[in-house]
């Protein structure tokens, strides 16, 4: 474990925060991964200030893939008791910007491929490290075209998000949408004979209240869930200039995070109609990010390759979104596993521990020996 703690360190050194470029780490990892031998594809970015990287060692088709984001959320305003990106270890815990979300499992990851370096696969070891999944999942949708042009596809896929190293084989799938709402800009004491902005947004948060009522009461269910059914939420409302000015303008940004089960696009209808009947033409919506859910059998190929791997391993859902659903509507058989627990993740004192670096670590020496067979 020596050696992932010590890639840990350089990683939590890189501020890949995602407002800002990740390209510093990006070049370490390929300094780590080029001298052992994998052939690497560098996707960049649109804006070109971030890129991702495709990577692999062994010859043929298939193979298995790990793959994790690099991008961490700031740490603006958060309270932390040392620098977040300098590792600190204080007993059996890891702390810094990203140890459980997810760098922790990257470090792993990338141990575990000098490992393969020196063993004799049977099946491709590959790789993919993404940018911006924090503001959307935004990378990994500009990266896999590029995937079975470079690296191919694999036969399976396994993302490194935190999940105290349990089987994650599902997490819900997400829109988020921006309603903007028009009104007539005025002097306050002219309020009822104008149409302030702010009245439709608040009535629509009303709408998307009576929905999730709906949701929750008639709504599909999967107890594996923390919140077993599908939720909205409206995350931010903003309007207006000052009292005594009626506001022309209010935007509202809210999200739906939807089971498999459900028909996400009649959900949106229904929104759609809501905006409709209440704004009268004056209410715009617009999609601004999405990813899939995922919904993995627990006989399928990825989840069998990893009970393998993690015989004791419980298996779960997780509330939280992932890449994985992207990898899923390709067609690989996919799950999230990884090291360290969302509750760490975002907030001051982020923390990994040992134990959990420990069970990663073995659990890359595990596929190492498999995909040696």
């Amino acid at each position: 474990m020596t050696r992932s703690v010590e890639i840990l360190e350089r990683l939590i050194g890189f501020e890949s925060i995602s407002a800002e470029s990740n390209l510093p780490l990006i070049e370490y990892v390929e300094e780590i991964l080029r001298p052992v031998g994998f052939e690497l594809h560098r996707i960049t970015s649109r804006n070109g200030k971030k890129a991702g990287l495709f990577a692999v060692l062994g010859s043929g088709s298939g193979g298995v893939m790990f793959s994790g984001h690099t991008d961490v959320v700031p740490v603006e305003g958060q309270a932390w008791s040392s620098d977040p990106f300098k590792l600190r270890k204080e007993g059996e815990r890891l702390y810094g910007r990203g140890t459980a979300d997810m760098k922790g499992y990257l470090a792993s990851m990338l141990a575990a491929a000098e490992g393969a370096s020196k063993s004799s696969l049977r099946t491709p070891f590959k790789l993919a490290l993404s940018y911006d999944e924090e503001i959307g999942c935004v990378g990994i949708a500009e990266m896999l075209p590029h995937l079975e042009g470079t690296i191919g596809l694999p036969d399976l896929c396994l993302v490194g998000e935190p999940t105290s190293m349990r089987l994650a084989l599902g997490h819900k799938g997400k829109i988020g949408m921006r309603a903007t709402c028009r009104g007539e800009a005025g002097h306050s004491a002219f309020a009822p004979r104008l149409r302030n902005a702010l009245h439709p947004a608040v009535e629509l948060i009303m709408q998307l209240r009576r929905i999730q009522e709906e949701l929750a009461n008639n709504g599909s269910q999967d107890s594996a869930y923390g919140v077993p059914y599908s939720t909205l939420h409206a995350g931010k409302l903003s309007g207006g200039v000052a009292l005594n000015v009626v506001p022309d303008v209010a935007v509202m940004d809210f999200e739906l995070r939807y089971l498999a089960q459900d028909d996400e696009k009649a959900i949106c209808d229904s929104i759609r109609d809501a905006a409709d009947k209440i704004g009268k033409g004056h209410i715009e919506l617009e999609e601004f990010c999405s990813y899939p859910g995922l919904d993995t059998a627990s006989a399928s190929p990825a989840a069998s390759f990893v009970r393998e791997l993690l015989p004791n391993a419980e298996t779960t859902k997780v509330d939280f979104g992932s890449e994985a659903g992207y990898f899923d509507k390709l067609g690989i058989s996919t799950l999230v596993c990884g090291p360290g627990s969302m509750e760490q993740g975002h907030k001051p004192d982020e923390f990994v521990t040992l134990e959990q670096m420990s069970l990663c670590d073995s659990m890359f020496a595990a596929a190492l020996r498999k995909m040696c067979e």
